[in-house]
């Protein structure tokens, strides 16, 4: 076939490839519609207008033994979704005590954080360490030489915070290092949390 009807050097099949900005966009824009989507779903059916700790409490109550396995599955959900964390560690601690609640509350917790760090870092990966400002790379080094400590800073004042949680999946934390700092960070909060579920309920 002569160059007039095949571009000399192309080939048969070939894929056009997409420029690493290219790409960096895509994927921000995939992660976007899915957690759009997610809070979309979240105010449309209700969830998080309607639910209540109170009938968050009663569900789990008449679970029996499968309560424990809904909260931490709804915990997940709920905060993809845009519900406070402080409703699900209430209703535990209505339904199991303020011990055993405060323990499913953090186990809940942390399951939660860590689904949407995993969910953002899958499409999204670590966005915030391809910007090459001086003030986001100071950041960035600052995470990487204390990213447990950090964690736990963070998460003592803004606890399962949902952005807080996109962020730190955007950075360079480990995996391992962000569960570590998130189970101690939430502690003090849930513990808290727990102990005037009054006040929250």
């Amino acid at each position: 076939m002569s160059c007039a009807l095949l571009p000399c050097g192309s080939r048969t099949g070939s894929r056009t490839r997409l420029s690493p900005g290219a790409r960096k966009w895509l994927r921000l824009g995939l992660l976007v519609a899915v957690l759009g989507g997610l809070a979309a779903a979240g105010v449309a059916s209700g969830l998080t207008r309607d639910l209540s700790v109170e009938s968050l409490r009663a569900w789990m109550v008449g679970a029996g033994a499968l309560g424990v396995v809904g909260f931490l599955a709804a915990f997940a959900l709920g905060i993809l979704v845009q519900v406070p964390g402080a409703l699900f560690v209430a209703a535990a601690a209505l339904a199991w005590g303020q011990v055993a609640g405060a323990v499913v509350g953090l186990v809940g917790a942390v399951l939660a954080v860590t689904m949407s760090f995993l969910l953002v870092r899958s499409v999204g990966g670590k966005l915030l360490t391809e910007i090459r400002r001086p003030f986001m790379q100071k950041m960035m080094a600052r995470l990487e030489r204390a990213p447990i400590r950090t964690v736990i800073v963070l998460r003592l004042v803004l606890w399962v915070s949902p952005p807080l949680n996109y962020a730190l999946a955007f950075s360079s934390v480990p995996l391992r290092a962000y569960v570590i700092g998130s189970a101690v960070g939430l502690l003090l909060p849930i513990a808290l949390a727990a102990s005037f579920v009054d006040l929250i309920a």
